[in-house]
């Protein structure tokens, strides 16, 4: 991949320089551990922007993540919708396996499994091993997986940080792919209801640049690193996640393709009563946004 570039596809390779994303990813992750190395008790258990879940309940969830990450194969359904999976549901019932532990054991946890997820992904990569997993919108290489898990993680930390009215320590390299990634779900998600979207999104801020969405073959996604004018990319990549209206920040887009691009958020803010059951592969298209958020794994 050339420097600045980035390629996701539905249909074809992707191009993420998964080298380059682990050493992003890893980057990141010590960044966010400092932060919590200065974390007191009133700080664990504070409220963040996950509907009903503490800071320590975020930071537990982030482990459950890791040790699942660690742990893929060929064929892996953990993120597979058909599979049973939902991220306002799942994870939740992840996190009884570690009820009662003590934020002190969830630190420690959190820098083991961080620790072994990067090494065997970086194993794998040395290994030269090719194999695909099943994301919410279909098979794609494993490495797109763990940009997925970059993608969450990032966001999960601007959950914890950000209603603490605290700055959110990243680099314009953890953002873009962060935010392309959002972008490039949004899509894949609109697509499945019928509505796919081509649009050239110009976003400013750390991260930013061109990011091209074309729906001829499948979803495809083209991030040129470039400055230009335009909403934060840190802000779309929030708003595409339901933390934030999509029409706040990408109001110059047509209704029809800013309608598109919110199904993503709509889901992760729909009540679960509301969803077809758990064992149903038909997709369904979410409800209107309401108030809340969710945990997107």
């Amino acid at each position: 991949m050339p420097p600045g570039t980035l390629l996701l596809q539905t249909a074809g390779a992707c191009d993420v320089d998964p080298e380059r994303l682990l050493d992003v990813f890893g980057q990141q992750r010590r960044r966010f551990v400092t932060v919590l190395r200065g974390f007191g008790p009133d700080d664990w258990a504070a409220p963040t922007r996950c509907t009903d879940w503490s800071a320590h309940d975020v930071i537990r969830h982030l482990c459950d993540t890791n040790v699942r990450a660690a742990a893929l194969g060929p064929d892996d359904r953990m993120l597979d919708i058909a599979a049973g999976y939902d991220p306002r549901i799942t994870p939740r019932e992840w996190l009884t396996a570690s009820a009662g532990e003590s934020p002190d054991a969830t630190f420690r946890r959190f820098l083991a499994t961080t620790d072994e997820r990067l090494a065997r992904d970086r194993a794998r990569l040395a290994a030269g091993t090719s194999f695909d997993v099943h994301l919410p919108y279909g098979p794609m290489d494993w490495t797109v997986r763990v940009l997925h898990g970059l993608w969450d993680s990032w966001l999960h930390e601007r959950d914890v940080l950000l209603p603490r009215g605290m700055e959110h320590p990243t680099d314009g390299d953890a953002t873009a792919y962060a935010t392309a990634y959002g972008l490039f779900t949004a899509a894949a998600v609109a697509a499945v209801f019928g509505d796919p979207v081509r649009e050239t999104l110009q976003l400013s801020g750390d991260g930013g640049g061109l990011f091209d969405l074309d729906r001829r073959g499948g979803v495809t996604l083209s991030v040129t690193r470039v400055t230009v004018a335009g909403p934060p990319a840190a802000e779309v990549a929030d708003a595409l996640a339901g933390r934030s209206p999509v029409a706040a920040v990408l109001g110059d887009l047509p209704a029809s393709s800013r309608g598109a691009l919110s199904l993503l958020a709509d889901f992760f803010n729909s009540p679960v009563e509301q969803s077809p059951a758990r064992d149903s592969a038909a997709p369904t298209r979410p409800a209107a946004r309401v108030t809340g958020q969710v945990s997107p794994t």
